[in-house]
């Protein structure tokens, strides 16, 4: 890649375009509108909020607005799938009520009304996903019967082209937007020099974002540099914690062998001082084999030694 990262776009090209731009309310209401059966009426107050640094680390790619007694927040995904949507959003919706509800508020004796919360994301990776699914927060508990008393459901929509969604002819800046996004990633493919402004070139050709294309100019630029680099340190991140999850294994193996080593070595002494003593019993051999404790077996090895009789050696053991 060409073109050199410009460290202060910390925004996506997604949050921009549903979030910080002068048609962001616009393209949140038509949002909502796709997914919803009733439109929100004219004139709804849309409350913006910002959560900082959970669903995404220091990358802005989320969006979170109150509208019509509902807080609505989206998330994106241009990489790999993560399955931990509902953990990150049941951390996110908490800090978005602090900001809805003021402080004095919550020590009332009177219930304070809340918006309804809905959890969306939107994933254009280009691993294999299902066209929509649910994702649920009970599905990660360690204990799965009984009554659930906390949950929290992700509705994943893949706006990949190829899987026709219907949102995307819903909310039309939103079909254009993936076909931006497949634009983006065809030109990055050829390795060609200044691949994410030859991208940017031919949607405003093809009048996909041409309007909005138009006017952000170099800074929509910016913005998908800063995603990339965001992705490709994701990937980085992934690829060193892995190689160090490897170097552990193999040290903790390592030291595994050499505890299983001194234990074999000290069953086997054991044995070999009770089979001067005669025939060992299969109860025994099996007790003597099992024993996984240190402290344990060199206790029995000094009994083993000196013992006269292996029925002495039992008894030796059992007390």
């Amino acid at each position: 890649m060409a073109e050199k990262a410009n460290k202060k776009y910390k925004d996506s090209v997604f949050v921009d375009l549903f979030y910080a731009d002068e048609s962001a309310e616009a393209n949140e209401i038509s949002l909502y509108n796709a997914l919803h059966e009733e439109p929100l009426p004219e004139g709804t107050e849309i409350r913006k909020i910002r959560v900082e640094n959970v669903l995404y680390m220091n990358f802005k790619n989320d969006i979170s607005f109150d509208a019509g007694g509902k807080l609505i927040v989206f998330g994106e995904h241009q990489s790999t799938i993560n399955e931990n949507m509902p953990l990150r959003n049941l951390l996110y919706v908490g800090r978005a009520y602090e900001q809805l509800v003021p402080v004095e508020d919550r020590y009332k004796k009177k219930q304070v009304k809340l918006p309804k919360p809905e959890f969306y994301t939107f994933y254009n990776g280009e691993e294999a996903w299902a066209k929509e699914e649910v994702l649920k927060l009970s599905d990660a508990y360690l204990e799965q019967g009984g009554e659930k008393t906390l949950d929290l459901k992700v509705k994943m929509i893949n706006i990949n082209p190829d899987q026709h969604h219907e949102i995307l002819e819903k909310c039309p800046v939103l079909g254009e937007y993936s076909q931006f996004v497949e634009a983006v990633r065809a030109h990055q493919r050829t390795g060609e020099e200044n691949a994410l402004q030859n991208a940017v070139d031919e949607c405003i050709r093809r009048g996909i974002l041409s309007e909005y294309l138009r006017k952000k100019g170099s800074e929509a630029v910016n913005m998908l540099i800063a995603e990339y680099d965001y992705d490709m340190d994701i990937k980085v991140q992934r690829e060193e914690a892995k190689e160090e999850g490897i170097e552990q294994g193999i040290a903790r193996g390592k030291e595994l062998g050499k505890v299983e080593g001194i234990r074999l070595g000290t069953v086997n002494n054991i044995m070999e001082f009770l089979e001067d003593l005669g025939e060992i019993p299969e109860t025994l051999k099996s007790k003597i084999m099992q024993e996984e404790k240190p402290d344990v077996l060199r206790r029995w090895l000094k009994l083993a030694a000196k013992a006269e009789t292996i029925e002495q050696f039992e008894k030796s053991v059992e007390k």
